[in-house]
């Protein structure tokens, strides 16, 4: 995964928790290089590492730690100079989740080692919808909890989802029933 994540990760644990405990995961991941650089790649087992250690020392299922980080994700990347990017990706909630691949594909332009999720969404009525998310990541899910809520307030609506049913879609794959 590219920098910007793992920094994230670390900017939320010292923001919410303190630089104390962003050292003590550092320690526990065997990572010493204080920072990342945003747009270089590092290994995706850092990033599961690094999440595994903060479960530990916050103290939380790391299915919690990913949902918060979800959330925070959305927030944190408009700040880190791509709001703009964001804003085009579309002017409503339904609109961005249905251009989530096309934001990623131009994020490709700029991060050709990214290898993004897939989304698709279907089943659309007046406050719901389903949202495909397929991933060669394993138990990133919980995360997806906590993008669509931190995009469901980005656009000032409360949004509830349940995983469904997947049918006979591939089994990296997953299916979300999402409400507003």
């Amino acid at each position: 995964m590219y920098g910007l994540v793992n920094k994230a990760i670390k900017d939320l644990v010292t923001e919410k928790f303190g630089e104390d405990k962003w050292e003590v995961i550092c320690d526990l991941s065997d990572f010493d290089e204080g920072d990342f650089v945003a747009m270089d790649s590092y290994p995706d087992e850092l990033t599961y590492t690094l999440v595994k250690n903060a479960s530990i020392v916050l103290k939380a299922d790391a299915s919690v730690v990913l949902d918060a980080f979800g959330e925070y994700w959305i927030l944190y990347t408009a700040d880190e100079g791509y709001n703009d990017l964001m804003n085009i990706t579309g002017s409503n909630f339904v609109d961005f989740l249905e251009n989530l691949d096309m934001l990623h594909y131009r994020m490709n332009n700029i991060m050709p080692h990214l290898q993004a999720p897939k989304f698709q969404v279907r089943n659309k009525a007046e406050n719901s919808l389903e949202l495909i998310y397929t991933s060669h990541r394993k138990g990133l899910t919980p995360m997806l909890f906590g993008l669509v809520r931190g995009l469901g307030k980005r656009f000032n609506i409360e949004t509830t989802m349940v995983e469904i049913d997947r049918g006979d879609l591939p089994e990296d794959s997953h299916v979300f029933l999402v409400k507003w």
